[in-house]
């Protein structure tokens, strides 16, 4: 019977599995958030995410999931009488488009089948077309294993359309998937920690354009909690606009030492042989969900084309190995399931998992 107090390791799209000496960081004393100690952790922690998404804009913390920031890219940077082009291709970035109209903000889709990718020409077409204030990108969509080609787009949009703003959801790529947030023009992007942070869930972290922070300075009616002008305000004193979570920062800032001390480089190719890995099996036995030339490097959607009993298998794996990958999203479920490989999950621990899986598929 399933227990909370001993859950099984998760390789599920997130949260993955965190390391004992993760945790260890987030069983340290706690400081006050106005404390010249929670300065110093502060200053220090966002130093190390600007070296490692390449920027010297602004970098913020936020006490949410990575959902809140959709929230906050729009609400910020998009006045109520402009129009946002959505780019949808899966569960995620579907949602994103949903949010832009909570926000009641008005949102034109550009839509392609799951598992197919956002080209810089399809883009390029429908923004073309119209006349839009802001796009929003999913980098890795986390329901289908796909990587959009961000570094073509981004090529694309900053020759063809410059004055458009760009906000990217890196929630299942930031860390795991290169990302020069500088070199790539874009205005806002963000990720949670649960997915290749390997943290557990509570924290978000936004890299945010300097012109998108000129931009919600003209945006009325922007809130508090995600309000980008008053982040920037109490980020230049070394704090967050509210408490924030200061254990997941004490996680967080071991996190990216040691993630420095790596050097990003060699992290995305570890990321990239792990995915090669998961690939290269789920080939022989089934096939990749998503078009082959764009797959994820931190997660894989795997298509069931063996008929197995999806649920079953991941009931039996959790039984006997104390272990939980994860079944399809949504609409994907049964006919999909989907096995993460970012974080701190190792190539060992993969080999063993597909191993199990195996014994149980025959």
């Amino acid at each position: 019977m399933p227990d909370w107090k001993h859950p099984p390791r998760l390789f599920i799209p997130g949260p993955v599995k965190v390391s004992d000496d993760v945790l260890q960081q987030l069983a340290r004393p706690t400081l006050g958030h106005r404390t010249q100690e929670y300065m110093q952790l502060h200053g220090e922690t966002v130093q190390l995410l600007k070296r490692m998404l390449f920027t010297d804009q602004h970098v913020f913390l936020s006490t949410s999931s990575g959902s809140g920031i959709w929230e906050a890219a729009i609400r910020n940077c998009v006045a109520p009488e402009e129009t946002v082009l959505c780019t949808c291709c899966g569960a995620f970035s579907d949602k994103w488009a949903e949010v832009v109209t909570l926000c009641g903000r008005e949102a034109d889709v550009l839509e392609v089948a799951w598992g197919q990718a956002i080209t810089p020409e399809l883009l390029d077409e429908k923004l073309a077309a119209g006349n839009y204030a802001a796009v929003t990108l999913v980098y890795n969509e986390t329901s289908t294993g796909l990587a959009n080609p961000v570094y073509a787009i981004s090529e694309m949009m900053k020759a063809k359309h410059p004055d458009v703003l760009v906000f990217v959801d890196s929630v299942s790529a930031m860390v795991g998937l290169p990302l020069h947030f500088d070199d790539l023009g874009w205005d806002v992007t963000f990720a949670s920690v649960q997915k290749a942070f390997a943290i557990p869930p509570g924290l978000a972290v936004a890299a945010v354009s300097n012109r998108a922070l000129e931009k919600s300075l003209s945006v009325p009616q922007r809130g508090y909690y995600f309000n980008f002008e008053l982040w920037a305000k109490n980020a230049a004193k070394d704090q967050t606009l509210v408490t924030p979570n200061i254990p997941h920062i004490m996680a967080l800032h071991y996190q990216c030492s040691k993630l420095i001390d790596e050097g990003m480089e060699r992290v995305w190719k570890r990321h990239g042989e792990m995915a090669q890995y998961v690939r290269h099996w789920a080939g022989e036995k089934f096939s990749i969900f998503c078009d082959a030339r764009y797959p994820s490097d931190t997660l894989t959607t795997i298509r069931n084309v063996m008929g197995i009993d999806v649920a079953k298998t991941i009931a039996a794996v959790r039984e006997k190995h104390g272990t939980l990958f994860s079944d399809g999203y949504g609409k994907l479920k049964q006919e999909t399931f989907r096995i993460a490989h970012m974080g701190d999950i190792t190539l060992g621990e993969l080999e063993e998992l597909l191993g199990w899986i195996d014994e149980e598929i025959g």
